[in-house]
């Protein structure tokens, strides 16, 4: 078993206590690229017990913000030092383009810069009060903190949460996704060079439902985290009922981009392409559904089919590919089924809408840009999220309509307004029930600023000093300052 990956509990580098496997995958061309050890629930359990026990008795929790700062700087500094390393292995491991994983490198080492600065500046207020109480409020660690990480992002995700939970002083039992865990075994290589404690950070590799089940589930963890679709998003929710368990949630989304008449028209339609097709179009605050004013519905279709068939698609690692495989064969087959629905419920196919079979991406998944024309609200590939390169348009009459079709959604997680009437942006964008929201633009967002949306798209916020304080409890402490007896009862 010399050439599996194993996992990382308190400390060591062990094989799973089933001894096994699983095949991971280059979506490129569907081949085996690295077998690693596959977990169980007795990992998880042992994995818990270590992050519990080093939090009270080993003391973790009680240290000092400088030391978990600088522990936190080392790991930026390795994680830089070594982004080619890290930018290849996103790209072997996920499938996207080399320019974007090494966009995802370098965000996740500003991020963990971020909260290793953030851990030792000021947390806590003081109040007045009418006694002669000094009264003040900290910030204090949760414990154990669980956290279950999807694979769009594999590396980016995983240190968005693991940087403010140890800036803040907690524990953690990680799950990266089953399919891209290859970054975040080589990160927790990094955890242990620059000295992280016994149990602090804890890697268990495995599937959802059984270790990501037990992550939710288990008595002894205080919180869970996690970033994936709305369903499951539901039962960690309910799973976590058996100890009342904090949770953070970062979900689905069909998020509206709204194309006003008076926009820029190239920005627009740049800004249209870049917000569905980037990391082809498995983002979860891909603008999925463009709503486009009526005067400028046939232009903009026109220009925007004509950029989209010229994406070039292929394998991440060509330096020219500008879109890369989808996740998985399975992925995949439900994209395309999605696309089949689609044409069966009227929608006008109008580009793309198959996998692409040229000799070289044969063996891969690789899924043509799409776009659908004459889409109505009712139909299915408007409603739900497909998580792919498929993008659906509706045409929309006036500001009135655009705000309408923009909310009629269960979810709420991102959108944007294009158009030069500022006024009219505040307007529309005041209107529109979504957490993540842009002017102008679609999806750059930064590491200062909360990441999470509305309704069905999650519960609480990442990043930023929004994301810091998910991982820690209110502590109310009140010091009298004038010490003698009550006098309540009669003596």
């Amino acid at each position: 078993m010399g050439n599996i990956s194993k996992m990382y509990i308190d400390g060591q580098w062990k094989f799973s206590k089933t001894n096994a496997t699983r095949d991971i995958i280059n979506p490129a061309d569907g081949k085996v690229i690295r077998v690693v050890t596959e977990g169980c629930v007795e990992d998880v359990k042992e994995a818990v017990a270590a992050a519990k026990r080093a939090f009270y008795k080993d003391g973790w929790m009680d240290t000092l913000a400088v030391e978990r700062s600088r522990l936190l700087f080392a790991v930026a500094d390795i994680l830089e030092s070594r982004s080619h390393e890290f930018t290849d292995l996103e790209t072997l491991d996920n499938g996207k383009p080399l320019r974007e994983s090494e966009f995802d490198v370098s965000d996740a080492v500003a991020c963990l810069r971020y909260y290793a600065g953030l851990a030792t500046k000021p947390h806590g207020i003081t109040y007045e009060v009418p006694d002669n109480v000094q009264a003040m409020v900290v910030r204090e660690p949760i414990g154990v903190c669980g956290m279950i990480i999807p694979w769009n992002f594999p590396l980016l995700m995983s240190i968005w949460k693991l940087a403010p939970a140890l800036a803040a002083g907690n524990t953690v039992v990680f799950k990266p996704s089953e399919l891209t865990p290859l970054s975040a075994i080589k990160l927790f290589e990094i955890f242990e060079e620059v000295g992280f404690e016994k149990g602090v950070v804890n890697l268990v590799l495995g599937s959802g439902p059984v270790v990501g089940n037990e992550i939710a589930i288990n008595m002894d963890v205080d919180k869970v985290a996690f970033t994936g679709g709305t369903s499951t998003g539901r039962s960690i929710m309910k799973a976590a009922t058996s100890n009342i368990k904090k949770i953070s949630l970062e979900l689905g989304g069909k998020s509206p981009n709204i194309v006003f008449a008076d926009s820029d028209f190239e920005t627009a339609v740049d800004y249209a392409l870049y917000g569905i097709f980037c990391n082809q179009g498995q983002v979860c605050s891909a603008g999925s559904r463009l709503l486009l004013e009526e005067s400028i519905y046939d232009k903009f279709m026109e220009r925007l089919v004509e950029r989209a068939k010229k994406i070039k698609v292929g394998k991440g690692t060509d330096v020219n590919v500008e879109m890369g495989p989808v996740i998985s064969k399975e992925h995949m087959n439900k994209i395309l089924g999605y696309i089949e629905i689609g044409k069966n419920e009227g929608a006008k196919l109008i580009c793309g809408g198959n996998r692409i079979l040229t000799d070289e991406l044969k063996d891969g998944y690789f899924v043509q840009p799409t776009i659908f024309a004459d889409t109505t609200p009712d139909m299915r590939i408007v409603k739900e999220e497909i998580f792919g390169p498929v993008l659906v348009v509706q045409k929309f009459i006036d500001e009135a309509d655009a705000i309408h079709l923009a909310n009629d959604s269960i979810y709420g997680l991102a959108g944007a307004v294009f158009t030069n009437d500022i006024s009219k942006a505040h307007r529309v964008i005041r209107k529109l029930r979504a957490g993540i929201t842009w002017i102008n633009a679609y999806q750059p967002t930064y590491n200062e600023a909360p990441w999470g949306g509305y309704k069905q798209s999650g519960i609480g916020r990442e990043l930023g000093t929004f994301g810091y304080e998910e991982y820690t409890e209110l502590k109310q402490i009140n010091i009298n300052l004038e010490v003698k007896p009550v006098g309540w009862f009669s003596d």
